[in-house]
Parts: C-alpha cells; structure tokens; sequence
C-alpha cells in the first residue's frame, strides 16, 4: 500500500494538494510514520477559492503550512469513528467542528469519499478547502 502522498498522487484529483504539500515541504512529514488523517481537498475544492487564494499562499509558505496542517488529524480516524466525533484538534493546533447528523461535514466541508486508505494514515476526501480562523 503507497503512503498519503502517493495515494494522493496516484487519485490524480489532488494535483493542487500535491504542489502545496511539496511547497510547504511537508512531503517527508506526510511519508512519515503517522498514523495520519487527512481531511484532503480536491482540484475542484481549490477551484472554489477566490481566484488568486492558491498563488498568494504558494508565495506565503507560513500561512500555507498552517492551512495544510489543518487538514491533518494525528492518529488514524476512520469514518466510524468520527461520525461519533463532535471536533478533531488538528495537527495546525485548532479544532475543526464535525457534523455526522446528514452525511458527515468538517465545519463547512462535505466528506464526499471516506476512508481512503494509505499505509501510514487514511484520507477523507472532502469538497472544500479547510481554512483556519
């Protein structure tokens, strides 16, 4: 089984994801030993952005880690376990909120593909981008 990189990679529908990992360098992190969760945006959840949002924050790599590590949840968090979930602390230090009461939302996301699994960790897909406050 590939890491959450590679799996990510391999999707072909988180190209954007991708370039920012590797621009943030948090690649090695994201191979690591984990277990990791990730909340991964698509292509189409970037489109969604202001235009411009995704080339300011590959000039600001500050703010694009900690948009990125918002994403991430320590440990490996199957969707069993958090439907029971009411927030997760993100590896970025804040929480995001969880809602399992019509599908499962993370604040104002919508997981559209569950437990995607990676050796290190497992990937929600989600269709927008997570932005801390």
């Amino acid at each position: 089984m590939a890491d959450i990189v590679d799996t990510a990679v391999n999707a072909g529908s988180f190209s954007t994801l991708v370039a920012a990992v590797k621009a943030a360098g948090l690649v090695e992190t994201l191979k690591g030993k984990g277990p990791f969760t990730v909340f991964a945006p698509t292509d189409e959840a970037f489109a969604k952005l202001p235009a411009g949002t995704v080339d300011g924050l590959l000039k600001d790599i500050p703010q694009l880690k900690k948009i990125l590590t918002y994403h991430v949840v320590s440990g490996k968090v199957m969707a069993a376990d958090v439907t029971k979930l009411k927030s997760a602390k993100t590896v970025e230090g804040s929480d995001v909120a969880i809602d399992a009461s019509k599908g499962v939302k993370v604040n104002d996301s919508t997981v559209t593909t569950p437990d995607v699994a990676a050796d290190n960790g497992v990937i929600h897909i989600i269709d927008t981008v997570l932005m801390p406050a």
